[in-house]
């Protein structure tokens, strides 16, 4: 939760309108400051202007699918924590995957109430990630 009048930055990225602007709008009535986006696309457009401190994103994402769209916002925001979601059995294998090319993220099994993501969300903000301690070279 956000203290002192910082607002943490927070971008929802969702390819189900209702899942996103819903969480935007929870994460706004707490304090935090929040943009939703609908593709990995539009999300990489958003975070070329604003940078977020953490980025919920969807793995079932249609054409760049939410692992590598967390991976691609890591190596330009390396501060930034990633909170991965989904409701496909189908997108273990690539959670296995980036695990292996020594990606780890935090994931959530959809349908989840919302104040299990904004009790991870307090969570990873209040960590130091070893990722963000890494240069962009490091993270190639």
């Amino acid at each position: 939760m956000p203290s002192l009048g910082i607002k943490p930055k927070v971008i929802i990225v969702d390819d189900e309108t209702n899942i996103g602007n819903s969480l935007a709008a929870i994460f706004t009535s707490r304090g935090y400051e929040s943009k939703t986006a609908f593709s990995a696309e539009q999300a990489i457009e958003i975070v070329a202007g604003w940078e977020p401190d953490l980025a919920i994103l969807d793995v079932g994402l249609p054409k760049m699918n939410g692992i590598d769209l967390a991976i691609a916002l890591k190596k330009g925001h390396p501060s930034c924590r990633v909170l991965l979601f989904s409701g496909q059995p189908s997108t273990d294998n690539l959670l296995v995957q980036a695990e292996a090319d020594g990606h780890l993220f935090e994931i959530v099994a959809k349908p989840a109430h919302p104040t299990v993501i904004l009790n991870l969300a307090a969570h990873l903000l209040s960590t130091i990630s070893p990722e963000a301690a890494k240069t962009p070279e490091e993270l190639d």
